[in-house]
């Protein structure tokens, strides 16, 4: 069985706030941790947010700003078609994959021109039929963000992308929660193994909780796939920087992920091969108790578990108990086989 291989995807989204040294910073910072892919955000803002559309409370009070609206701010957070170009070639520069989600279809348009390894859904865009049948139409794999969906909702989008060229195979549904940062208690993770039963698919997690402890534990319940927020400093100004890990926590982060991969294992119960030298001294064998003359039949009380356990089993000690010694035997004697008839 070959050893697991998550797929890490450092989110750098919008914490450039607009400024791409701050979105190379961003991708030096992805690609120092070895992450796989360092992720951002294409979009259009006017094609994406009405001039109604109010702040969600998480960015009211992460920009500082009750006054400016979800518009404005969006805006200054804007990549253009030159600023995807520049990065992606900075990525290629720092060996790290480029990646970025579209949120409308000319952003989709766009990353058609990167061809890039999949198609990456936000958790939003699950209930946008024309979205989602653009998305599927590209014929890449699929990773889909579920935050805020119903399991019903998450069938209904499912059935569109196949519907519309998705193949269920190549696509993994990310189990998430839409709140920055997410509560531990709403976190719900065993929902991830809900999504896996329930439809038959890849899954992963997309994470906005504070710390590393919940991606690590989504790759010990079987995620393929893990999405995580990354900054170079929470006390930024803008909407997602508060929730966000730091460059050395993202480190620890992906570390301790390929050490549970090692972890995993076959899950064939046997002994490793590190811990066969440790059998013997750890368990034991059946020894005499006394010294004992040629000829004494064994009871219970003679024999006495001792280690190493390199002589006859403590599982065999009552095949031992009734035999007669074949000689004289010394106190503390690891019996064999050949002692006893």
């Amino acid at each position: 069985m070959s050893q697991l291989h998550t797929i890490i995807i450092a989110e750098a989204g919008v914490n450039h706030n607009g400024d791409l040294n701050l979105a190379k910073k961003l991708i030096d910072a992805a690609s120092e941790a070895k992450a796989d892919y360092v992720k951002f955000q294409s979009f259009i803002a006017q094609d994406n947010i009405s001039s109604h559309a109010v702040k969600a409370d998480y960015q009211i009070e992460n920009t500082r700003d009750e006054v400016e609206s979800q518009l404005d701010m969006v805006r200054k957070l804007e990549l253009s078609a030159e600023d995807h170009q520049i990065l992606f070639n900075y990525c290629q520069e720092k060996n790290i994959k480029f990646l970025s989600t579209a949120f409308d279809s000319k952003s989709i348009e766009l990353l058609k021109e990167y061809n890039l390894d999949f198609f990456k859904i936000p958790s939003g865009e699950l209930t946008n039929l024309p979205y989602l049948e653009n998305a599927a139409s590209l014929g890449l794999p699929i990773i889909m963000s579920t935050g805020m969906a119903t399991l019903n909702e998450v069938k209904e989008a499912l059935h569109i992308l196949q519907q519309n060229g998705a193949n269920k195979d190549n696509i993994t549904l990310l189990h998430c929660n839409t709140e920055y940062p997410t509560p531990m208690s709403d976190v719900n993770l065993l929902a991830m193994q809900t999504l896996a039963n329930e439809f038959n698919v890849k899954v992963g997690y997309s994470d906005h909780t504070l710390g590393i402890e919940i991606p690590i534990a989504a790759v010990a319940l079987g995620a393929v796939c893990i999405e995580k927020h990354f900054t170079l400093d929470r006390n930024l100004e803008g909407p997602d920087h508060q929730a966000s890990l730091e460059p050395d926590e993202l480190v620890a982060m992906v570390s301790a992920i390929r050490n549970i991969e090692k972890a995993m294992g076959d899950g064939i119960k046997k002994p490793s091969e590190s811990e066969h030298k440790n059998i013997s001294i750890a368990r034991k064998s059946i020894f005499t108790r006394e010294s004992l003359p040629h000829g004494h039949k064994l009871s219970a009380h003679d024999l006495i578990m001792k280690r190493p356990g390199d002589g006859i089993s403590p599982m065999k000690i009552n095949e031992v108990i009734g035999k007669t010694l074949t000689s004289n035997v010394p106190q503390e004697t690891k019996l064999s086989w050949e002692l006893l008839k």
